[in-house]
């Protein structure tokens, strides 16, 4: 099964590939100085000189910057294991030619990926530019940071089994990535959901040529250069978020059985915390609010928070990442709701 990238129709096949090219790397640079800002700022400037929430707004997004870096880094290198090193056919031998069953062992592919989400994303492209579906990329991105082997043992470490929020987080994860992915094998055109520059990019390794060492670290510039613009932005976003939004006013919301829930969905979609270590986050509110409301929590962060959006928008086009919100919000308050009754 392959996925035919058509270039965008109502942009002119002449086109110059330089000026995409240019446009990545201004994007790439400005990131760049804006990271450099971040550091220049939050370590070498007096603290008395800026006001109290810009310092803390900095602060945070240098620390969500810096702990989503090393993933990111990771998922592009075992995105090009993929792209490049694998011989075709290997994984498609594995994979089961029924969509739903193809797309269920998809959705457990995370069990053998050590990234969290932002390392998840490059990797989901380099399985989109090998020639799966939009459908079935999907279904691995969304399963993959909540069936990832660290994010089940840091989980059980912070919940054990009380309540059952560890098998509510990996079943309600596993069906929700399903769901999603089914939605979307029913589209008639999955090419218009992505990006008219991934489809570029597709096109572009489909013709690459040149060893394999040369064709790995051209593909890495292109995946830096499309990802790092938004973990820049991304990491930004959630600093600011946080600083503009008081906590305690999230806390009083949490303090009503009725708002729990909704209450721990905003504050996932703000703190935008690596999968791999949320769950000791959650823990530090398990007192306070209900199981239901920790596993949303547990659910959507991993895969709608503000930098995991920033980080899809490099591929999907904006109203897919409205339809995703709207099913992840929707299917883990659902979840959380049934926690709660059986809780």
């Amino acid at each position: 099964m392959r996925t035919e990238v058509r270039p965008a129709a109502s942009r002119p096949a002449s086109t110059p590939e330089r000026g995409s090219t240019l446009r990545a790397t201004v994007a790439l640079a400005i990131a760049a100085l804006a990271a450099l800002a971040l550091v220049g700022v939050a370590v070498w400037s007096p603290s008395p000189e800026l006001p109290t929430r810009a310092q803390d707004g900095l602060t945070l997004s240098l620390s969500v910057l810096i702990e989503s870096l090393p993933f990111v880094v990771l998922g592009v290198v075992l995105s090009i294991v993929v792209q490049v090193w694998v011989p075709p056919g290997v994984i498609e031998r594995w994979m089961p030619r029924n969509a739903w069953a193809r797309r269920a062992v998809l959705s457990l592919l995370g069990m053998l990926i050590p990234v969290c989400e932002c390392g998840n994303v490059p990797f989901a492209r380099g399985l989109m530019m090998r020639g799966f579906s939009v459908a079935e990329t999907m279904t691995f991105l969304i399963a993959a940071p909540i069936v990832n082997p660290i994010v089940i043992i840091t989980t059980h470490q912070a919940f054990g089994f009380d309540d059952g929020v560890l098998v509510a987080r990996l079943l309600g994860g596993y069906l929700i990535a399903n769901v999603i992915g089914w939605l979307y094998s029913r589209h008639p055109d999955p090419d218009s959901l992505l990006t008219d520059r991934f489809r570029d990019a597709c096109l572009a390794e489909q013709g690459a040529s040149g060893g394999k060492g040369r064709r790995s670290l051209a593909q890495f510039v292109v995946e830096l250069r499309a990802v790092m613009p938004a973990l820049v932005i991304g990491s930004a976003l959630a600093g600011a978020v946080q600083v503009l939004i008081p906590r305690d006013v999230l806390l009083s919301i949490g303090s009503n059985p009725a708002l729990s829930i909704a209450a721990m969905i905003l504050l996932a979609m703000v703190v935008a915390i690596c999968s791999n270590v949320d769950a000791f986050f959650a823990l530090s509110f398990a007192s306070t609010f209900t199981p239901g409301a920790i596993v949303a929590f547990l659910l959507v962060g991993p895969l709608v928070d503000v930098k995991m959006l920033a980080l899809l928008r490099t591929t999907f086009r904006t109203r897919v990442l409205g339809v995703l919100v709207v099913a992840v919000i929707l299917a883990a308050a659902a979840i959380g709701g049934v926690v709660n009754l059986l809780a």
